[in-house]
C-alpha cells in the first residue's frame, strides 16, 4: 500500500454509499432539496447595464444548462432574450473605466484591451495578442490609454494609434564588476603598454556612449532585485508612473493528495501554507517620466509604525520583533489632474490603516487618517485586497472614505489641507458601497438601518443630511444604477422567496414613490409545491448582557419532539439571521424538513458575525470557541427555558467556522449539545492560511495561548455526545489532514462515539448532489437517533 493509503487504512471512518432517512415525515426529501439549483430554480445574479442604458445583462440559467448563461432585458421592447456565445463574447465587459468626460471608457476582456463609444455602445479592439493585456485606464488626458503587459506598461496613442513601452523592468543593470587595487593597477598597467588594447577601449567606450543615447529615447530600465512587480499604474497627467515591488517570502506549502482521478494514481496538489508565515514586503516607486528617475514613496513618518501590540503583555519574556509593519499598499486614486493620490495601506499585523496623500514629485508621504483597532481593522468598505471604499470629492480638496470610529461602517469626507474629517453618515447600523450619483449631487449607498436583517437601497445630498429610502420591499436589495440613473435592477430576496431580477424607477427622478416590477420567474414547479417557512427574526440575552439575533423555525405543536436543532453558520464574518434568501440555502430547505419532522431549530448570528458593527465582529479576539460558542449554549438554554425544549434533546451542527463551533461545542459543553454534526471543520487554527486566522489569533509564535484555548484538538477529552465529522478529502481550504489529526486524537483518547464520513471528490464547497444528499442523510440520522431515539 502506498504512503497515503496506509495513512488511510489507519483511520476510523465510515461511507457506506446512500443511507436511507430514518423516520422523515416531511414531504420533502433530502434527495430532492440536495440537488440545489436543479430542485429551486437558477436564479439570476450579475447583472449590469449596457453603457447606453438600453439593455439590462445578467447571468441566468432557466433552462437548466450546463452553466448559466448571459441574458438580456430590452428597454424598450421589455422583453428578455438568450445572448448567443458570439454575440455575449463579442459585447462589453461588466467593468470599465471612463474618461473624465465619461464619453469614452476602456475596458479589456479575454486578455486583449477596447475602447468603448459611450453613446454608441461600439468597441474598438486597441490590441489583438496571444499575451494578455489588463488594466485599462486613461492617461495623458486621455491622449493615451495606459495598460500592462507582461509586468510592463504601455501606451497607447488615440490619435496615432501608435504603442509606446513606457518601462523596462530588469532583475539587476549587469555592471562591470569593480576592480581592487592589484587589478587595477594591472589593467591601466596594459592600456599603457598596448596601442591595440588602448584603440579597442575606445571604440568600446564610444559604442557605449551610443547605446546610452538611444536608451535615454527609450523607458528608463528599472531594477527590481529579483522582487515581483505589482500595481502598475500611470497618473491621469502621464506624468508619473507608479509600480510596487513584493518580496513574498518562501514558504512550506501543504500537499493534498487526490485519490480518485482520471488517471487512476494518486495524484498531489500543493497548497497554500499555514498561519504564521513571515510577512509579505512591499515598497512603492514613482517613476518620474519628465526627470527620467525612479524613488522610493517614503513612508517612515507614519503614526503607531513602532506599535507593539497589546498582547504582547501576555508573554513578558518573548521579544516582539516588527521592524516592518507596512503590509499591502492599495492604490494610487488620482485627482483628475494628476497632481495627487491618494494610498490606503494596511499593516501587516492588521491592527492599523492608514490613509495618505501621495505628492508623486518627491514621494513623500502626508498622513490624513489612521484607523487603529487593538483586534484588525475591517467593516464594510474598510478593508480587502482591493482596499477600502474611497475616492475624492467633486471639489478636488476633500477625499471621502468608511470608518468604524463610531463602531459602525460609515461614510466621511475630509479635507486634505485643515485634515478635518466630518461624518456624513451615523448611527448603529451600517452602510455598503456607497457612491456619488453621475450628476455629483448626492450619494447612493446600501444600508440596514432599518433592521441588521434588512438591506435597503437610499441617497442622501452630496454634504450628506435627509436619506431617501428608495426600495421598499422587505429583504435584500442589490441594485445596480442604469447608466443615466433614471432606472434601478433589483437582484431582490426574501426569506422564503428565491432571488429575482427586477426593474423599478428611480423615485429620485420619478419625483414620486415607485414600484419594482418583477422581470425574472425563476423557481421550479417541485420548488413552489411546498409552502416554505418563514423563519421568525428573535433576539435573545446572552450571559454578558448582549441582545443575540437569531432565525427561529418552529414545528406546530401536533408534532413538535421536544428537540433542537441549533445551525452554525460559516465564514464567521458572515450574516445569516436576516430576512433574505440565504446563501445557505440547502440548509434553509434542510430545516423546512427538520421542523415538519417536530425540531425546533435556531439559526444564530453568534458573535464575529457580520452586520452588527465592530465589537459584535471582534468579539472572538484571542478566542475563537469563546464567545460565539457562548451565544450559541445561551440560545440553547432560551430553547429549553422559552420553548419547552428537553435540554438532552438539542443538537447542533454547521460547515467550517460552523464545523469548527461544532466541535467546541461538542468537546466545550458537552452537557449542552446531545450531538454534533461538524463539516468541513477546522480542528487546528495552527494549520489555517494566515490572512484569515492571523488577524484574530495573532501568530502561532506569538500568541501561543489564543491558538490553545481556540483550537478544538486541545479539548478533544470533553467529548461526551455523539459526534459525526464529514470532510471532503481534496479540501483545499480546510485541509483534510486537520480531521485526520483530530481522528488520531480522538482514538488516542479512547473516544467511541463519534464517526467519520469523507468525500473523496469533494473541496471545501462540495458539488456533487449525491455528496450533498448523503451528507445531509448522515446528519438527519444523527440527529435521529442521538435526540430522539434515547434508551
Amino acid at each position: 500500500m502506498g504512503k497515503h493509503l496506509t495513512l488511510l487504512a489507519l483511520l476510523l471512518l465510515t461511507y457506506n454509499g446512500l443511507l436511507a432517512q430514518k423516520g422523515n415525515t416531511s414531504t420533502l426529501k433530502i434527495k430532492d432539496i440536495m440537488q440545489g439549483d436543479n430542485f429551486v430554480g437558477h436564479l439570476p445574479s450579475g447583472h449590469y447595464w449596457s453603457s447606453d442604458g438600453m439593455t439590462l445583462y445578467f447571468d441566468w440559467n432557466p433552462d437548466g444548462a450546463m452553466s448559466d448563461s448571459l441574458y438580456a432585458y430590452s428597454i424598450g421592447k421589455k422583453d428578455i432574450k438568450k445572448v448567443d456565445f458570439l454575440s455575449a463574447n463579442a459585447l462589453p465587459s461588466s467593468r470599465i473605466t471612463y474618461n473624465q468626460q465619461k464619453t469614452k471608457a476602456v475596458y479589456s476582456k479575454n486578455g486583449d484591451i477596447f475602447l468603448l463609444d459611450v453613446a454608441t455602445y461600439k468597441s474598438t479592439p486597441i490590441t489583438k495578442t496571444q499575451e494578455r493585456e489588463n488594466n485599462p485606464h486613461f492617461t495623458d488626458n486621455g491622449k493615451g490609454i495606459a495598460y500592462t503587459k507582461d509586468n510592463e506598461l504601455f501606451v497607447w496613442d488615440t490619435a496615432t494609434g501608435t504603442t509606446e513601452q513606457m518601462t523596462h523592468f530588469v532583475k539587476a543593470n549587469d555592471k562591470e564588476p569593480k576592480r581592487d587595487s592589484k587589478d587595477e593597477f594591472l589593467y591601466q598597467d596594459q592600456l599603457g603598454l598596448f596601442d591595440v588594447l588602448r584603440e579597442r577601449k575606445a571604440k568600446k567606450d564610444a559604442g557605449e556612449e551610443i547605446n546610452k543615447k538611444l536608451e535615454a529615447l527609450g523607458p528608463l530600465v528599472l531594477e527590481t532585485g529579483g522582487k515581483s512587480v505589482i500595481g502598475l499604474e500611470m497618473a491621469p497627467s502621464g506624468k508619473y508612473i507608479t509600480y510596487i515591488l513584493m518580496e513574498r517570502p518562501k514558504s512550506k506549502g501543504t500537499i493534498v493528495p487526490h485519490y480518485v482521478t482520471e488517471s487512476g494514481y494518486t495524484e498531489d496538489q500543493n497548497t497554500r501554507s499555514k498561519v504564521g508565515d513571515e510577512p509579505t514586503k512591499y515598497e512603492m516607486f514613482v517613476y518620474n517620466l519628465d526627470k527620467r528617475e525612479s524613488y522610493p514613496v517614503v513612508l517612515d513618518n507614519l503614526e503607531g509604525l513602532d506599535y507593539v501590540p497589546e498582547y504582547t503583555k501576555d508573554y513578558p519574556d518573548k521579544p516582539y520583533k516588527n521592524e516592518d509593519r507596512i503590509g499591502f499598499i492599495n492604490g494610487p486614486i488620482w485627482n483628475p489632474e494628476g497632481s495627487k493620490a491618494i494610498l490606503d495601506i494596511q499593516a501587516n499585523d492588521y491592527k492599523d490603516r492608514w490613509i495618505v496623500l501621495l505628492d508623486p514629485e518627491t514621494g513623500k508621504v502626508e498622513q490624513l487618517d489612521r484607523q487603529h483597532d487593538e483586534a484588525w481593522i475591517a467593516g464594510p468598505g474598510i478593508s480587502g485586497w482591493g482596499g477600502g471604499s474611497l475616492g475624492w470629492m467633486p471639489n478636488g480638496k476633500e477625499f471621502w472614505f468608511m470608518s468604524e470610529k463610531t463602531g459602525y461602517a460609515h461614510v466621511y469626507t475630509m479635507d486634505i489641507n485643515s485634515k478635518k474629517g466630518k461624518a456624513l453618515t451615523s448611527g448603529e447600523f451600517e452602510i455598503y458601497d456607497p457612491f456619488i450619483s453621475k450628476d455629483e449631487s448626492r450619494w447612493y449607498f446600501s444600508s440596514n438601518k432599518t433592521h441588521p436583517g434588512d438591506r435597503q437601497f437610499y441617497t442622501m445630498p452630496l454634504k450628506g443630511g435627509k436619506w431617501e429610502q428608495l426600495t421598499n420591499r422587505v429583504g435584500n436589495n442589490d441594485v445596480v444604477l442604469s447608466p443615466d440613473e433614471t432606472q434601478l435592477a433589483i437582484l431582490y430576496s426574501y426569506s422564503n422567496k428565491p432571488t429575482e431580477l427586477y426593474l423599478q424607477e428611480n423615485p429620485v427622478y420619478a419625483k414620486r414613490q415607485t414600484q419594482a416590477v418583477q422581470l425574472t420567474h425563476s423557481t421550479t414547479k417541485d420548488f413552489e409545491g411546498y409552502e416554505w417557512k418563514d423563519p421568525e427574526i428573535i433576539t435573545f440575552q446572552a450571559e454578558d448582557g448582549a441582545e443575540v439575533h437569531a432565525r427561529l423555525y418552529q414545528p406546530e405543536t401536533s408534532v413538535k419532539n421536544k428537540a433542537a436543532v441549533i445551525f452554525v453558520h460559516g465564514a464567521g464574518y458572515l450574516q445569516n439571521a436576516h430576512k433574505w434568501w440565504s446563501s445557505y440555502f440547502r440548509e434553509y430547505m434542510f430545516h423546512n424538513l427538520l421542523v415538519d419532522n417536530g425540531y425546533t431549530v435556531l439559526d444564530i448570528d453568534y458573535r464575529g458575525s457580520a452586520g452588527y458593527g465592530r465589537d459584535w465582529r471582534t468579539g472572538i479576539y484571542r478566542h475563537m470557541g469563546g464567545k460565539d460558542l457562548s451565544d450559541q449554549v445561551d440560545g440553547a438554554k432560551m430553547l429549553v427555558d422559552k420553548y419547552g425544549i428537553d435540554t438532552d434533546k438539542i443538537g447542533i451542527y454547521g460547515g467550517s467556522y460552523g464545523g469548527f463551533i461544532t466541535l467546541m461545542g461538542m468537546f466545550n459543553a458537552p452537557d449542552t449539545f446531545s450531538a454534533g454534526g461538524a463539516i468541513r471543520s477546522v480542528g487546528d487554527w495552527a494549520a489555517y492560511n494566515h490572512g484569515y486566522t492571523a488577524r484574530i489569533l495573532n501568530t502561532p509564535a506569538t500568541d501561543s495561548l489564543a491558538y490553545r484555548r481556540s483550537s478544538p484538538i486541545y479539548f478533544a477529552d470533553g467529548l461526551k455526545g455523539k459526534l459525526l465529522i464529514l470532510h471532503g478529502m481534496v479540501d483545499d481550504n480546510v485541509h483534510f489532514q486537520d480531521m485526520v489529526r483530530l481522528s488520531q486524537r480522538l482514538i488516542e483518547l479512547g473516544k467511541e462515539n463519534w464517526e467519520m464520513a469523507v468525500y473523496p471528490v469533494e473541496r471545501h464547497g462540495f458539488v456533487e448532489p449525491s455528496s450533498w444528499t448523503d451528507e445531509y442523510t448522515r446528519i438527519f440520522n444523527l440527529f435521529q437517533e442521538a435526540l430522539l431515539d434515547k434508551k
